[in-house]
């Protein structure tokens, strides 16, 4: 048997793996690879026979991830998607001065594709491609912009602010006009979702109502991992989220969330524009950076 380069299992079983492990589920992964269960099941099997251990705990139900699975999937995500990220560079090294930009789902939705639409009517020759994801970015060298809370961990970039934000709660319109007024232990009393953020800088619903002083007991409420799921829970009149006033105004604008008053607490960190050097951009990227930070200045205004 020849030597494989890098030592590595067939990548048919590694893809498999890969997508039976993030939808745990066979049957998913099957539909998502175009296959059956039957060979989705037949390629772990032979990925588990070469490596010698068990990857899956199958269940009446589903599956399960073992510790080994899980170690090896997360593997494989950081990997699958950091190659996703550079076959996208290689495909877009015939356009003209493309720009890569990461942001969080909400940041992307509320605020920087509408912004980016409007910059595209003043540069329709400048590519933005939106990279997304409700965890922190690992890999920066992949973007010339990040969208960050509070700063990105990585010192070697350039930190450009872009405006403090202000939390309240928000709700779907006829929640919020009958909680309008309302005392903060009436608030407190509320189904209130909670956001169980990766950044240690979001602020949390204890956090919130600490700052304005309350100390007594606060609803768990439902809990989300996703701040747009957050947003869309209660524009269905199922809870209350704390909102990002700038954030969400276009959903209130809308008609689709109200901001219940009159309580309001400054966001304790700024959100910046993080990113290469301006001596190291590319001229699209400059002029997107330039758009970005004046546009925020404007919704500052």
């Amino acid at each position: 048997m020849s030597r494989r380069h890098y030592d590595l299992p067939p990548f048919t079983t590694l893809s498999a793996f890969e997508a039976a492990a993030r939808n745990l589920s066979f049957k998913n992964a099957a539909q998502e690879l175009s296959v059956t269960p039957g060979a989705v099941s037949h390629q772990i099997k032979a990925l588990e026979g070469e490596l010698g251990v068990t990857l899956f705990k199958r269940q009446h139900r589903g599956v399960e991830l073992t510790a080994e699975g899980e170690a090896l999937f997360e593997t494989l995500a950081s990997t699958f998607r950091q190659i996703s990220r550079q076959l996208a560079r290689v495909r877009q090294l015939g356009e003209a001065d493309a720009v890569t930009v990461g942001s969080t789902t909400a940041v992307a939705a509320l605020w920087l594709s509408p912004t980016i639409i409007e910059f595209w009517r003043e540069y329709p020759d400048i590519n933005v491609n939106q990279v997304t994801q409700d965890r922190p970015f690992e890999n920066v060298r992949d973007f010339d912009f990040l969208i960050c809370y509070g700063g990105a961990q990585n010192p070697s970039l350039s930190h450009t602010p872009l405006y403090r934000d202000e939390l309240v709660p928000v709700a779907a319109p006829e929640t919020a006009s009958e909680l309008q007024g309302c005392s903060l232990d009436d608030l407190a009393r509320q189904r209130l979702i909670q956001l169980d953020a990766t950044s240690q800088n979001w602020t949390k619903w204890s956090d919130w109502f600490l700052e304005l002083g309350y100390k007594g007991e606060v609803s768990k409420g439902a809990r989300v991992t996703s701040y747009s799921v957050a947003l869309q829970i209660a524009r269905k009149n199922a809870g209350i989220a704390l909102g990002w006033r700038r954030l969400v105004q276009p959903m209130v604008d809308t008609g689709k969330l109200a901001i219940i008053g009159p309580h309001s607490v400054p966001a304790p960190h700024e959100f910046y524009l993080a990113g290469l050097p301006d001596d190291r951009l590319s001229t699209g990227a400059r002029f997107l950076k330039n758009w970005l930070v004046e546009n925020a200045r404007e919704i500052s205004d």
